[in-house]
């Protein structure tokens, strides 16, 4: 990788207008950059680890909550770009990790918090930010990256920290293709218990958030967490009152051992839950058909309404594609509607004792409306 060059260097979007003829060495080093795989730049100043990282742009409208959303697996592979202005004024704590590192390759925001101020914090963010070798920029004029975003649908890029060479990121952000499936990076690797309840759910991982566990356990479960590509017979010998399918990073079309196993479980009459990527397993073990969203819905603050009640709830949401409501399977009842743009929310089997939920019902971070899902069984 090549040094930025004079006269190479894009449109600085920051505020501050520089003139970078006159960058040092040493100012050089500190420089960030994200490009999109338009050639549309966004620079600032690095505040994570060096190197370069390519994925996929999402924006976050959620005002609080960055650990848990840091923390998310289903967040892996992309880089998110923060709505909110100030990031990492509370620090990091050790209550609300929901795995045991942070996912996400990249984050953007407009001004990270040199400073931190909570009774629970133990660290800073951008301690753990270099400590877990993630590359972050401030600086950045977060919401003309949001509306380009919102407009143009999230995008490939490329983020550079340390030795930044324009022309090297632009070839990354336009050359990358999402082949790694993450799921399996993110699933744990071997069978293990939690909780003490009556009542026994097992849980397939393909990157399940903690406070998910926490939530069927506060509903009176014992669980059995097991790795992704679990048989179905293997779940059905452990006798579950009730099967989990859990959130998960990336497109569920690409799993189809999660779906043969959902499709299984469907046929033995188990009783099943989808989460987020569990509630599109679902779906398409069902018949129906996933499709990727312009922007996807990630953020703390979505309206969703339970159509056999009428009552709105603001849901916690993070999800790039969606079930296609076109040609759905006669078996599934839609039960929940986003009403940010109508797109299916939840789906009940008429037929089997599963339903499904889009969205995060543990609220981590966001509101904790939904948590009643967890022990509503049909």
């Amino acid at each position: 990788m090549s040094a930025v060059k004079k006269g190479d260097i894009g449109q600085n979007n920051s505020r501050k207008s520089t003139n970078k003829s006159l960058w040092t060495a040493s100012q050089l080093a500190n420089k960030g950059l994200l490009i999109l795989e338009d050639g549309t730049p966004f620079w600032g100043e690095s505040v994570g680890a060096e190197g370069f990282f390519v994925g996929e742009v999402i924006f976050h409208t959620a005002m609080t909550g960055y650990q848990e959303i840091l923390t998310d697996p289903s967040y892996a592979g992309q880089m998110i770009n923060f709505t909110t202005s100030h990031i990492g004024n509370v620090g990091i704590n050790e209550e609300d990790w929901e795995s045991d590192r942070v996912w996400p390759g990249g984050i953007i925001v407009k001004q990270l918090s040199e400073t931190y101020s909570n009774w629970r914090a133990s660290g800073d963010l951008r301690s753990l930010l270099r400590n877990q070798n993630v590359l972050a920029i401030t600086g950045v004029d977060t919401r003309k990256l949001t509306h380009l975003l919102r407009e143009r649908g999230a995008m490939r890029g490329c983020m550079m920290a340390g030795c930044v060479d324009l022309s090297f990121a632009l070839r990354q952000a336009q050359q990358f293709e999402v082949l790694d499936n993450w799921v399996i990076r993110a699933s744990c690797k071997s069978l293990w218990k939690m909780g003490s309840g009556a009542k026994h759910a097992v849980v397939l991982d393909f990157g399940v958030k903690r406070s998910i566990l926490d939530c069927l356990v506060q509903a009176g479960y014992h669980l059995t967490i097991v790795p992704s590509t679990t048989d179905a017979n293997l779940i059905a010998e452990l006798m579950p009152d009730r099967v989990v399918l859990s959130n998960g990073p990336g497109d569920p079309a690409m799993c189809g051992y999660a779906i043969e196993t959902t499709r299984a479980l469907l046929e033995m009459g188990i009783p099943l839950f989808g989460i987020c990527f569990g509630h599109q397993l679902l779906a398409l073990a069902s018949g129906a058909k996933t499709v990727k969203m312009v922007t996807g819905h990630h953020g703390a603050n979505h309206p969703v309404q339970e159509l056999k009640t009428g009552k709105v709830f603001v849901s916690c949401q993070n999800h790039g594609f969606m079930v296609e409501e076109k040609g759905l399977p006669s078996c599934l009842e839609i039960t929940h509607r986003s009403l940010f743009d109508g797109s299916i929310a939840g789906l009940r089997r008429k037929d089997k004792p599963a339903l499904s939920f889009q969205g995060h019902p543990e609220g981590s971070p966001g509101p904790h409306e939904l948590r009643r899902l967890f022990a509503q069984t049909v």
